[in-house]
């Protein structure tokens, strides 16, 4: 679910196709390089949009890899994900020291952390920003279950609790993209509603956290 194009470059795929993302997650060049050859296999193409190093597994080896393919055309953008607030030191560090340009991240209106520290740093370093666990697995459902979504959602086009959620972290700036997963197409279809119509700006954001922290 996208928000906007990436201000420092597009990241719009060539010719309207499905933007290709993936990630490698072992050790070693050898594994690394086997794994993402086996990327390309899969998605049978020649070229892979973003390639990120999953959970900093390695991440010096693997980014390097991902650097030479990018230098080579193979791949389009480099990235690092993890989904855990706890690992935010070691993202924040990679983001200083190297040269990225996807932050893969967990940031959800009850887990934010983020705001802190790594979401102005992407900002400032024009570095887009995926959201990863944006329900909390599910835990924000579990505490508006038989509670009425208020009523002034509306006034940035919100028409559900999912909506709610994804919506908060969309008005974020530093936010480029959000990856709820679900298996239901319902559920998938209101997730997509969510990125259009407004967003909520920072006064509603405030007024949207007040509501969860009061459940």
């Amino acid at each position: 679910m996208s928000r906007r194009r990436w201000r420092r470059r597009s990241t719009a795929a060539p010719s309207g196709k499905a933007f290709l993302a993936t990630k490698v997650w072992t050790e070693g060049r050898r594994q690394g390089t086997d794994q993402m050859e086996d990327s390309l296999r899969l998605f049978r193409t020649d070229v892979i949009d973003l390639m990120q190093v999953h959970n900093l597994v390695d991440w010096r080896t693997q980014l390097a890899t991902i650097n030479v393919w990018k230098e080579r055309g193979k791949v389009r953008y480099s990235g690092i994900t993890h989904y855990t607030p706890g690992a935010f030191g070691r993202l924040e560090s990679v983001i200083k020291t190297e040269k990225i340009d996807f932050v893969q991240l967990p940031y959800s209106i009850g887990v934010r952390e983020a705001e802190d520290r790594l979401l102005p740093l992407c900002a400032e370093k024009g570095i887009a920003v995926i959201v990863n666990r944006p329900y909390e697995g599910g835990g924000l459902f579990r505490k508006v279950r038989g509670k009425d979504l208020p009523e002034w959602a509306a006034e940035f086009d919100c028409r559900s609790w999912g909506q709610f959620f994804l919506k908060y972290i969309l008005g974020h700036p530093a936010v480029t993209c959000v990856i709820p997963g679900t298996a239901k197409i319902r559920h998938l279809l209101d997730n997509v509603a969510a990125g259009s119509g407004r967003l909520p700006d920072e006064a509603a954001r405030r007024r949207m956290v007040g509501v969860v922290e009061a459940l």
